[in-house]
């Protein structure tokens, strides 16, 4: 099941309490980049040769990288590895490491949400009470 399923269900079952919803979530992503790792060996100049071999940047081609940059800042990464480079498909990659990327903000804004719901729930402080926990 998707999130837009889920949402689907959520809507139809009328659960209104506050909550993060797909839409919360893409509104939430200020910016996203993707690259594949042989891009970002080649891009650091970071290409060493293990002694008396050959190597090649083949298997860092097979793995996307996609990094999610939230409004705040915050930055969150997702993969995609292929197994078999006959399989591999730049468009389906990126996808795939967005949807894994996606899957890791899920849980930030779900604390981010709980954390605002629980200070709105604690008694208002006066200036003493604050002072005196200092």
């Amino acid at each position: 099941m998707n999130d837009q399923a889920i949402e689907q269900e959520i809507q139809a079952k009328g659960l209104t309490a506050p909550r993060v919803t797909p839409a919360d979530l893409q509104v939430n992503i200020a910016h996203e980049h993707y690259f594949t790792a042989a891009d970002g060996v080649q891009a650091a100049g970071a290409v060493h040769l293990p002694a008396g071999e050959g190597w090649t940047l083949g298997s860092l081609q097979l793995l996307t990288i996609c990094v999610l940059v939230l409004r705040n800042g915050f930055t969150v990464t997702g993969e995609s590895a292929c197994a078999s480079p006959e399989n591999f498909d730049a468009e389906m990659g990126r996808k795939i490491a967005r949807d894994n990327a996606v899957a890791k903000v899920w849980p930030l804004m779900g604390y981010e949400l709980k954390e605002r719901l629980h200070q709105r729930a604690l008694p208002a402080q006066s200036p003493t009470d604050l002072e005196r926990q200092q």
